[in-house]
């Protein structure tokens, strides 16, 4: 059916037109000129537009799906493991415990993940895992991730702010426990980077603008403002602030890649907020996970993959939990290594939050993205592939 007022170009006066004007010999029948003529273009059906777009599954509605498998088969399988009695004693924190938690995560995130990737005819890894260079990329980020964190360590070593006690571990203890956790904290790895820096970072990519992203993030502040007591909440302010104006400029100047960055002011900003809750949480470790989310963003868009950020948030995490001992979000990990006590003022020592609550990761944090500047370039194949 045409609209009212725009003729189709099949209609027949101008097809009569053509007859009666008395040509002889016109090598134009009516059927070839039928057939030269364009296809009617389809209306749009107003309800598949809610749900489809020009890069198909809506951006929203992929992520509202990715929620919900990945709270089904995160449900299934912890409930299979429960049953078999896999996880470990409730409410006691030990290796088999978190690697329990870590693993049903993992699964739970793979299995949404191909489940999502095949509703949206995609590959699994098309989710920021593909790229040159995956092993090279991820062990260098293993590589920087420990040795940032030992950087951060021997900071507050040299300031008085961290001391040292003796070893926890000795003999065939020091290996076990070093390839337990080491194994543990890969899984953490994957499954924070899996959500934030794959999934997140791939999907709002494509689906995003500059007042999307500021949208939830009003959400997000709101959401702390209403029901967060205590100063954490204000890490969180402080990087949705500070990404306002640059996620602005970006949006005013129509860059071709704004949408990479407002993604990446959103998944930086939740990544932080997900730490929220811990116990023993200052605002400073608030907003330094944000900082490292944004960060390993960074990394995402110099080679063209999440590997080294996975690598690195492993490196970082061993580091920090298993070999210096030290608090985790408020947390010790039994079987330590090393064993080390915070002193002095907690804006320098970092107190109960661990080194991640010093004022000195800051310094850390721009060491690795200093690191990441210096040593990856930005190739042509990562702009090609995060353009796409």
């Amino acid at each position: 059916m045409e609209h009212e007022g725009q003729p189709s170009p099949y209609d027949e006066p101008s097809l009569n037109a053509d007859a009666s004007s008395g040509s002889v010999g016109d090598p134009i029948s009516r059927g070839e000129t039928l057939l030269a003529l364009p296809p009617i273009p389809p209306q749009p059906n107003s309800i598949v537009w809610v749900f489809i777009g020009d890069q198909g599954l809506r951006a929203g509605w992929s992520i509202a799906l990715f929620i919900i498998l990945w709270a089904l088969f995160g449900s299934a399988i912890g409930f299979v493991i429960s049953l078999l009695h896999l996880g470990g004693k409730s409410g006691h924190l030990t290796v088999r415990a978190v690697f329990s938690s870590e693993l049903i995560a993992a699964v739970s995130l793979v299995g949404a993940a191909f489940v999502v990737a095949l509703i949206e005819h995609r590959k699994l890894f098309d989710f920021n895992l593909t790229g040159p260079r995956r092993t090279a990329n991820f062990f260098s980020g293993l590589a920087s991730g420990f040795l940032a964190l030992s950087a951060l360590v021997g900071g507050l070593w040299s300031g008085g702010w961290l001391h040292f006690g003796p070893v926890s571990l000795s003999g065939t203890g020091i290996a076990k426990y070093a390839a337990l956790w080491g194994i543990t904290f890969l899984l953490v790895g994957l499954f924070e980077e899996g959500v934030f820096r794959c999934y997140l970072q791939f999907t709002l990519t494509r689906g995003i603008n500059f007042w999307w992203a500021l949208g939830i993030l009003a959400i997000v502040c709101l959401s702390l403002v209403l029901r967060t007591k205590g100063s954490a909440a204000w890490g969180i302010y402080a990087i949705a602030l500070l990404g306002l104006v640059p996620c602005l400029m970006l949006h005013l100047k129509r860059s071709p890649y704004s949408s990479f960055w407002q993604a990446t002011w959103v998944t930086s900003t939740l990544f932080g907020y997900i730490h929220v809750s811990n116990s023993g949480e200052n605002w400073i470790g608030i907003f330094a996970a944000s900082a490292i989310g944004f960060v390993f963003c960074v990394s995402v868009w110099l080679t063209g993959s999440a590997w080294w950020a996975i690598g690195c948030h492993a490196g970082w995490d061993w580091g920090e939990s298993y070999f210096y001992g030290t608090a985790d979000s408020g947390m010790v990990s039994p079987g330590h290594y090393l064993s080390t006590s915070p002193f002095g003022n907690t804006f320098w020592s970092g107190g109960t939050d661990g080194p991640e609550g010093s004022i000195l990761v800051l310094g850390a944090i721009l060491l690795l993205l200093v690191a990441i500047l210096v040593i990856y370039r930005r190739r042509p194949t990562a702009q090609a592939q995060l353009g796409d």
